[in-house]
């Protein structure tokens, strides 16, 4: 591709900004943004010139019906077609997009997780368009992002909280940095990058694994003899057919304006990931939606399928998606950039005094934001940070903190300079800290990164959750100077009393578990603990206060977590079943036959035939064993299914109970693999999924 060519592409599929610009009058351009930098609402005529623009743009790209497009708390996304066309009174059609069908959308909302906020009968809810997010053409529609609420006001959406939290950092933001003298903000912004990690799979093995058609990661396998031991594929030559869907996914996304920067192999065999630049995080929340579903989409063109589930296989590493933070004035400040002089830049002490304290007291809500049952597989393993919320800093910072708090010499960080030892190979300029790929909330040089977010999860909760959280502090911090405290003292308290959350060292280490529970950090290591926290009063008063959930909308999503956790392990249980009585069942029992009678042929020629005895016995004991665990599993799934989904129990016995027969089954069924002739086997196993592009 040309460079003309690319950079004409870039968000050619976007109404964007500068779009707008071109396509509406002066006067409608600057009352959108009017509206827009107050805080107002859009007046009506204004939307209905710019809808009509919007039309005619869309058409122009091959439009021919448009969508509301909006994040239920499915955690996917949902949408409606409409055509632009509507039929005149002479028998023709005209091209009909009004200003208030752009505003607003009346899909039905008794079909969608509601969590009790409403009876199936009470259909009626409303998609509000999020003016902020641009609207983009996409296989003949154009696509509106929006809000999702029901008939009485509730948010029966991820983005409608996402947007309430951002205002709420901005006002308490821009009211706290007022007070340290900075009088030239008028607002506030939270910006995310989010990185992307996926699988790729062979489509022809894919449609022969019914797990992973139907649940997204497979029930059962043996381990291949190589995983990811060599750790040979981590930033590796990218395979060529690989090459060519990377190549396809980065230019489809670059035409929505998305920016995809950053493409390589990732730790595990057929692992890989894309990463996208900063953008604010309601765009970033969308941007990565609208990436999930092009990234499937291609792959497919390609003869491949893309793998979003956290955890797909068995004893390799699963999949994040890493959500990098940061805060930034509209006067082009980011508060989490320390400076070359962090110890006299207020700013920056504030916002990571503050930081520190609401992930110390607020630990359970982060963790509660990354919780699935898929990331239940992830969390804590090798390629995951714990469950146990801590922060990473870094010897600079860390050595900061202590000279705050202790009031010690700050040592000398001078930037070293990196030396390779080559003659040719000139020497540069030394970070003054590591990373830590166990932290879960990593400061790294001039944001914050949320490592545990699961890469099928939307970005949006856990950054409803950094926002708010935040902008709680930043309130106490300003409610501390108006009581006369000296802004200094109140970063010292803030340090001393939360220093707790701050852990440099190993994460996955035995030693943080024990030295994290001395330290009261809270550690729910499954989504029906983590869910919990959503019952708190303290969350239930931080959310209220700050108008991001109301306590009616805090308990739907309560439920709606519990529901989701359960119907998911029920998918997958009944689906283990069906694939262990209809398929790997039969198959063994085939293949025992097969050998009986190879073991009777020997007998009959009067050669020994001791060691097929023995390999029968084996065989027909993990049969054995198979059909009882069936049975067992069977009995635990009708069991389970009596109660509502939604209910703590309920969803407690999906995870104890059931999720433990499953664990038998697929022991015994791995075992069997590993003994049965490879051609006998009823599906591909992991050397075809992970080592078959």
């Amino acid at each position: 591709m040309e460079m003309k060519e690319l950079l004409d592409e870039y968000g050619s599929m976007t109404f964007s900004d500068d779009v707008m610009r071109e396509r509406v009058p002066k006067s409608t351009y600057k009352a959108f943004h009017e509206a827009l930098d107050k805080g107002e609402q859009l007046p009506k005529e204004v939307a209905t010139v710019i809808a009509n623009a919007m039309k005619i743009w869309a058409v122009e790209h091959g439009a021919t019906h448009f969508t509301h497009w909006f994040t239920p708390m499915t955690g996917l996304t949902a949408e409606k077609h409409d055509a632009f066309l509507e039929p005149d009174h002479k028998g023709g059609a005209l091209l009909e997009f009004s200003g208030k069908t752009l505003r607003k959308g009346e899909p039905d909302a008794s079909s969608f997780p509601s969590g009790g906020l409403r009876a199936t009968f009470e259909a009626r809810g409303y998609t509000a368009w999020d003016v902020t997010s641009p609207a983009f053409v996409k296989d003949g529609t154009l696509y509106i992002p929006t809000l999702f609420c029901s008939y009485t006001g509730e948010a029966l959406d991820k983005k409608t909280p996402l947007l309430r939290s951002c205002d709420a950092l901005s006002s308490s933001s821009v009211k706290l940095l007022h007070k340290l003298g900075m009088e030239d903000v008028s607002k506030v912004y939270a910006n995310v990058g989010a990185e992307q990690e996926y699988f790729l799979v062979a489509d022809e093995y894919y449609q022969k694994r019914i797990d992973l058609r139907l649940t997204g990661r497979t029930l059962y396998g043996a381990m291949a003899p190589k995983g990811q031991e060599l750790e040979d594929h981590y930033f590796g030559s990218i395979k060529r057919k690989v090459g060519a869907f990377m190549k396809d996914l980065d230019r489809e996304l670059w035409k929505y304006g998305i920016p995809s920067k950053t493409k390589h192999n990732e730790v595990a065999p057929a692992q890989h990931e894309v990463a996208c630049v900063f953008m604010k995080a309601n765009i970033t929340a969308d941007n990565n939606h609208l990436l999930m579903q092009i990234a499937q989409d291609i792959a497919k063109k390609h003869g491949l399928r893309c793998l979003l589930h956290e955890k797909p296989f068995d004893g390799v590493n699963g999949s994040g998606k890493h959500n990098n933070w940061s805060v930034t004035t509209d006067t082009g400040v980011n508060l989490f950039n320390p400076g070359t002089d962090p110890i006299h830049n207020l700013p920056f002490l504030t916002a990571l005094a503050c930081t520190i304290k609401g992930i110390d007291e607020y630990a359970d809500l982060l963790r509660m934001s990354a919780a699935s049952a898929g990331n239940d597989h992830r969390l804590g393993a090798n390629e995951a940070p714990p469950a146990i919320i801590s922060i990473f800093l870094g010897e600079e910072l860390d050595d900061l903190v202590d000279t705050i708090i202790n009031g010690t010499a700050l040592s000398d960080n001078t930037k070293e300079r990196f030396q390779t030892g080559v003659a040719v190979v000139p020497d540069f300029s030394k970070d003054t800290t590591d990373r830590n790929r166990t932290s879960p909330f990593a400061f790294t040089g001039n944001k914050f990164e949320f490592r545990a977010v699961g890469s099928a999860m939307s970005v949006a909760g856990p950054n409803t959750v950094l926002n708010t959280i935040l902008a709680e502090e930043f309130d106490q911090f300003s409610d501390l100077l108006d009581e006369g405290m000296e802004p200094y003292d109140i970063i010292k308290k803030f340090l001393s009393e939360h220093k707790r959350i701050i852990f440099n060292g190993d994460g996955y280490s035995k030693d943080w578990e024990e030295e994290a529970a001395r330290r009261g950090l809270p550690n729910a290591k499954n989504t029906v603990d983590a869910a919990e926290c959503l019952k708190a009063e303290k969350n239930i008063e931080l959310y209220e206060k700050h108008g991001v959930y109301s306590k009616v909308e805090l308990s739907s999503r309560y439920e709606i977590m519990l529901e989701n956790y359960s119907k998911t392990i029920q998918v997958e249980a009944l689906t283990a079943l069906k694939m262990a009585k209809n398929e790997i069942y039969p198959a063994v029992s085939k293949y025992i036959g097969s050998l009986a009678e190879d073991a009777k042929d020997l007998a009959a020629l009067d050669v020994p035939n001791d060691f097929m005895k023995a390999d029968l016995k084996e065989l027909t004991s993990l049969a054995t064993d198979m059909r009882g665990q069936m049975a067992t599993l069977d009995e635990k799934i009708e069991k389970a299914r009596e109660g509502d989904a939604g209910d703590p129990k309920v969803a407690a016995y999906w995870r104890d109970e059931v999720l433990g027969a499953m664990a038998d089954l697929r022991a015994t069924a791995d075992t069997l693999e590993t003994k049965v002739d490879e051609k006998d086997w009823p599906m591909p196993n992991y050397v075809d999924l992970m080592f078959g592009i």
